[in-house]
């Protein structure tokens, strides 16, 4: 949709369609989003972590410790992003606890614990991983076997065991959306919340990856919109990616990109996430320091254009 014909007819048709329409205010402020993306600085203390994120203006940062950090350290570095008004949005646990593989799952589900046990303690909005694959060679790629009813079952499981090991009280565990398996949409996100059926399970929302055809592609702010409108309640951190698609080519295929360099409906994602309270948009897969800067340069100067303080 493009945002300069937006009227009241395009918000009627988007209300009946179920979705989120809204009217952008410009020059009004309508709230703010935390940005964050990884520190180039090194840092041997909290208090250089705390200047390094300061240094870009992020507001949000991945875990600064590793699963080896000491409950010393682990308070220590807590303390400081308290203090700097920082929050410290995810703990990564990117690893197959659904793989057919037997050993590669049992390390996969004690990285899972160990990970959440760490968000627990640091006190991060939540501790991420992506469901698995079936996937024999590639961890996080696709297979045939992961759609179906029997692997939601599987993840229903092991998603369950995880949280019920660390039973967190102050974290969640998440699962990050991905193409080739579940969740692969808002809709199988509820229902997997539905079927784990735990407090401590949570959103994890990276819409770039929830795009998959076409349609989506070119619809990606309403696909947002309705991404917020039923997850929102959830959401406990956000990934800031880009999307292109090849034109040269008769069958879609999809490119991620710097934000900024491809089709991502930002503002109306920076919209949406504006509404929710504290809810970190963390940048990643980028190549260099100053691709993260140009990229929040630019999801910053989409922001300004809703009047969103990013």
């Amino acid at each position: 949709m493009n945002r300069r014909t937006f009227n009241k007819k395009t918000a009627m048709g988007l209300a009946m369609a179920g979705l989120s329409p809204y009217m952008p205010s410009f020059g009004q402020s309508q709230g703010n989003v935390r940005l964050g993306g990884p520190v180039y600085q090194r840092y041997n203390s909290p208090e250089q972590w705390v200047s390094a994120l300061q240094s870009k203006n992020y507001r949000a940062a991945y875990c600064p410790v590793s699963l080896d950090a000491g409950g010393d350290e682990i308070r220590a570095f807590e303390a400081a992003a308290e203090k700097a008004d920082i929050v410290i949005a995810e703990v990564g646990a990117w690893s197959n606890p659904i793989s057919p593989d037997k050993d590669m799952a049992r390390e996969a589900f004690e990285k899972c614990t160990r990970s959440l046990q760490l968000a627990e303690s640091i006190g991060a909005n939540c501790c991420v991983n992506i469901s698995g694959s079936k996937n024999p060679v590639h961890w996080a790629g696709p297979h045939q076997d992961n759609l179906t009813p029997d692997t939601f079952d599987q993840i229903v499981e092991v998603s369950r065991k995880i949280i019920d090991e660390v039973q967190p009280g102050r974290t969640y565990f998440a699962l990050e959306p991905m193409p080739w398996a579940y969740p692969d949409s808002a809709e199988s996100y509820l229902e997997l919340i539905r079927a784990i059926d735990r407090k401590a399970f949570g959103v994890h929302m990276d819409p770039m990856n929830l795009i998959i055809t076409p349609n989506l592609y070119y619809g990606n702010a309403a696909m947002i919109r309705s991404c917020f409108k039923k997850l929102g309640a959830h959401i406990r951190s956000c990934h800031a990616k880009d999307i292109l698609i090849r034109e040269d080519y008769y069958m879609p295929q999809f490119t991620e990109v710097q934000p900024g360099l491809g089709v991502m409906d930002y503002q109306v994602f920076l919209q949406e996430l504006s509404q929710l309270k504290a809810i970190p948009l963390m940048m990643e897969h980028l190549g260099s320091e100053e691709e993260y800067d140009q990229a929040a340069q630019y999801i910053r100067e989409e922001g300004k254009k809703i009047g969103v303080t990013v």
